[in-house]
């Protein structure tokens, strides 16, 4: 913060709504800690005030994380799929989710965090991630209605799996590895004969 000779203030050069943003990001995702603009407004050696400059509260701040997720997962799932079709996009897909669910498990849980009201960054955003799974599944001749079907299980499918595993909650002696080539598989053969 910048205080000038006539007692006002200024925001922080360098400080804008995506830098926060990106802040609130690595918070959650370094050790997955309730996010609170204190802390932003602490790590970033501001006074909280000066957040509330550029973004109106914590709701709207987790509104734009999960705009970030969402946009952050598209991009993922799209650079996997690109130039694949069926059982290899599907996988290339599969592997992208759950890699991008390892490296930010904070943002992978603002993937299902619908703002209210939703926005339409928002709303773009996860039209964009599912435009890939749309395409990937157009490879195996499925559009229309049945596309929608289709995305839900193969959607549900990724993100309970992943859920799971981000919690820690797959204990048997079993390669949990295996276990989600054998997810994907099937999935395949499911979509093959949809």
């Amino acid at each position: 913060m910048v205080t000038h000779a006539s007692g006002s203030t200024m925001p922080r050069v360098g400080l804008t709504i995506d830098v926060i943003v990106n802040e609130a990001a690595q918070i959650v995702d370094a050790d997955g800690q309730r996010l609170t603009l204190t802390e932003i407004a602490k790590r970033m050696g501001v006074a909280q005030p000066s957040l509330y400059k550029h973004i109106g509260g914590l709701d709207e701040l987790q509104a734009k994380l999960a705009v970030k997720a969402l946009r952050d997962i598209g991009d993922a799932l799209r650079r996997s799929a690109t130039g694949k079709a069926r059982i290899d996009a599907l996988r290339a897909m599969a592997n992208a989710y759950r890699g991008y669910a390892r490296s930010h498990p904070g943002c992978f849980r603002y993937l299902l965090h619908t703002p209210e009201p939703c926005t339409k960054d928002y709303q773009l955003a996860g039209a964009a991630a599912m435009s890939v799974l749309y395409d990937v599944l157009e490879g195996y001749g499925i559009t229309g209605e049945s596309a929608v079907d289709a995305a839900r299980v193969v959607h549900s499918a990724f993100h309970g799996f992943v859920s799971i595993e981000n919690a820690n909650r797959f204990q048997l002696p079993r390669s949990v590895d295996f276990s989600f080539e054998r997810l994907v598989n099937a999935l395949d053969q499911a979509l093959a004969t949809w």
